[in-house]
């Protein structure tokens, strides 16, 4: 094993690195049929704190347990474009083609990953105009859901991977998603934002999509080594109880080196503790 990469799992007694019992999440069974999608957003208005990570880790280990799974590169930084081998600044069309011209078809723009059974919408800078030139639309909060909505019923999972932002683009996420998955980097500034997400999530909620549900909290980054990330992960798993995912996501050098190759994790280092973690994450919401 790599001196870098972190081991998270459960220990002997059976105790997660949350400090709570450690659940088995059983293998899932094979599909008869696909979809309807079940959409989910990636979302924390702090950067770095590993969702265009989780979002294309999560929906490659989705897709090798037997779903059909769409990524949404939702950010005009294109991060989760490049990470999976797309050239962001050489698209004739991307997601922001879609939102602002109705004669652009999903189905023209999703562009299928060197993974079986996931397929990617990519994203540029352009999307960076969107946000100006829906703000005089219509029911513009609704624009991500409307572009979605043909193809909902050839999926299982969307997976949304929002700008670290809480503007009119993530809102629009927020109104098209099932659930909302937050990661959550084992530092202690990474904190101080999640109570202004939460009330993000409440209003949209309220106002907008009243089927919005917080699917859970996903601690990222975690360094068992440290006081410093014990300290904080203790402090989430106390404030957001069983909100917080029982699989935590440990450092490794393998992220970055797979994001440079173009290959989900899954792919580019299969054995490695990191791509055992984000299988162990499938399997769990799967199972909620």
């Amino acid at each position: 094993m790599a001196k870098d990469e972190i081991v998270v799992g459960s220990s002997a007694k059976g105790i997660g690195p949350t400090g709570r019992p450690m659940p088995t999440f059983p293998m899932p069974g094979v599909l008869k049929k696909h979809g309807p999608a079940q959409v989910v957003s990636m979302v924390n208005q702090k950067g770095g704190v590993g969702k265009t990570t989780s979002t294309v880790s999560l929906g490659a280990a989705l897709a090798e347990y037997g779903r059909r799974v769409l990524l949404v590169d939702f950010d005009p930084q294109g991060a989760l474009s490049v990470a999976l081998g797309v050239p962001a600044h050489e698209l004739d069309l991307s997601i922001y083609n879609l939102l602002v011209d109705p004669n652009v078809l999903i189905r023209d723009v999703i562009t299928p990953t060197g993974v079986p059974g996931l397929d990617l919408v990519p994203s540029n800078i352009d999307l960076a105009a969107a946000e100006v030139q829906l703000v005089n639309e219509v029911a513009r909060e609704m624009a991500l859901a409307r572009t979605l909505a043909p193809i909902i019923d050839d999926y299982d999972y969307v997976l949304i991977d929002c700008q670290p932002s809480l503007g009119l683009l993530t809102v629009n996420s927020l109104a098209a998603s099932h659930g909302v998955i937050i990661p959550l980097e084992c530092e202690f500034f990474a904190m101080r934002g999640v109570a202004l997400l939460m009330d993000t999530v409440q209003k949209v909620q309220q106002r907008i999509n009243p089927r919005l549900q917080v699917i859970g909290i996903l601690p990222t980054m975690y360094d068992a080594r440290t006081l410093h990330s014990r300290e904080v992960l203790q402090r989430v798993v106390d404030k957001f109880g069983d909100d917080v995912f029982h699989t935590v996501i440990g450092r490794t050098i393998k992220f970055p080196d797979a994001s440079v190759a173009g290959e989900p994790i899954t792919v580019f280092a299969s054995g490695s503790t990191g791509a055992d973690a984000y299988r162990q994450l499938a399997r769990e919401v799967l199972a909620r």
